[in-house]
């Protein structure tokens, strides 16, 4: 990604942020994290990448976010208007690193209880 694009994404990451805290009912007050927001060359097209916890239902909970994409857009939209040309269209996705990260570590500690039991067995 190009400067201009990370500064953008920036921008809209910063923004979304502060909309989904000030609206829980799009979030259906589930705890949301941005992870990563990707920017299309024109600027035109945004991909937003949720960290989802406690989540029930994380498909769910993308769904009604990609129903209220238009108004989430609109408020966007309002808040950095002054700012940009063009106001992106937005897409959700769940980003679901750390759910991988969080199972790597729990294999992590069960090869290590496993080396401990045999180490204790050789003894």
């Amino acid at each position: 990604m190009s400067v201009r694009q990370e500064k953008f994404a920036g921008l809209i990451q910063e923004h979304l942020a502060d909309i989904f805290m000030r609206h829980k009912e799009y979030v259906s007050g589930v705890f949301v994290t941005i992870s990563r927001v990707q920017v299309s060359p024109d600027l035109g097209y945004a991909k937003i990448y949720l960290s989802l916890f406690k989540a029930p239902d994380k498909n769910l909970l993308l769904e009604t976010l990609k129903l209220h994409a238009r108004e989430i857009r609109k408020q966007l939209a309002s808040k950095i208007k002054n700012q940009v040309r063009v106001i992106p269209e937005l897409e959700f996705f769940v980003d679901d690193s750390l759910d991988y990260v969080f199972h790597m570590e729990e294999v992590f500690k069960e090869i290590n209880k496993q080396d401990e039991k045999r180490n204790q067995n050789k003894e």
